[in-house]
């Protein structure tokens, strides 16, 4: 079957700085994780999901608000989600097959320039509506989309902070084996002490609103935070449970990279390095 029209849209990970669960306020940090979304408009009828993803209420809720009925009514529309970030270990793979299904729908939709805005917006309420997130997620939706460090205020969906990382940073990550995730709900409890994480982060202060973070979110949802403490001993700039976790995230520059992954090999887990990214989110109208 031929498409009639065809969109591929790229938007990377991200890492947390600080989760904005206790608050509502967060920050995040891209990495270089990825996931492709393609979009193809064909003669038919009714919705395809190309990569297992049928019946995924978060896909079709972006759908809904970024394509008018009478295009869905009229046209198959096909799916295609492509993922390198883990599923359910709080790299922010949700916010980024949010961004990407919404940025790929809306360019099949249209031709002129899309609205950055537009699609967060979209993304986040896709993101409450689906239960997949507290807050909707605009800390992270927004690293993912952007890159770089950003800090928001998830509940009134309003950016107050972004900027490049250093280029010659990388994100060092344990995915630990057999480790569920906590509580979430007790991150609350620890709320005006999260509130003093984010204003390091408001401020510029990255590092120290991450070890905070790691302190609070290690605390309330009882994880180890021995592999915390053992990346930064051995060179890293800061570490802290991602999201929810159970991942942990150490960032650190090029140097220290191999002491990082050896003492956090030391632990039962997976380990993934990434390079933090700086590029904004793309999309392009393919024809293949």
């Amino acid at each position: 079957m031929t498409a009639i029209r065809k969109a591929r849209a790229i938007v990377h990970g991200a890492i947390s700085i600080v989760n904005a669960i206790a608050t509502g306020k967060g920050s995040a940090l891209g990495i270089s994780l990825k996931v492709t979304a393609e979009v193809e408009l064909q003669k038919g009828h009714g919705l395809r999901f190309m990569t297992g993803r049928n019946g995924n209420r978060l896909i079709k809720n972006i759908i809904q608000k970024t394509i008018p009925r009478q295009i869905t009514e009229t046209n198959m529309i096909s799916i295609r989600v492509d993922s390198e970030i883990p599923i359910g270990y709080g790299l922010k793979s949700s916010s980024a097959v949010s961004n990407a299904v919404a940025l790929a729908c809306s360019q099949i939709e249209r031709e002129e320039d899309i609205n950055d805005h537009t699609i967060l917006e979209v993304a986040a309420r896709s993101s409450l509506e689906a239960k997949v997130s507290l807050t909707g997620a605009y800390d992270d939706a927004t690293a993912c989309y952007f890159g770089g460090f950003t800090v928001t205020d998830n509940y009134s969906r309003r950016l107050i902070r972004k900027e490049r990382a250093p280029e010659n940073l990388y994100a060092i990550i344990i995915l630990p084996s057999n480790t569920p995730r906590g509580d979430v709900r007790k991150l609350r409890n620890l709320s005006d002490i999260f509130i003093d994480a984010f204003r390091f982060a408001e401020s510029g202060q990255y590092w120290k609103a991450m070890k905070l973070n790691g302190v609070l979110t290690s605390a309330a949802l009882s994880s180890s935070y021995m592999p915390v403490m053992a990346a930064m001993e051995y060179g890293a700039l800061s570490a802290s449970i991602s999201g929810n976790g159970p991942s942990i995230a150490a960032v650190g520059y090029e140097d220290t990279v191999e002491p990082i992954v050896d003492a956090l090999s030391k632990f039962e887990g997976k380990i993934i390095v990434s390079k933090v990214n700086n590029e904004k989110a793309n999309v392009k109208i393919v024809n293949d």
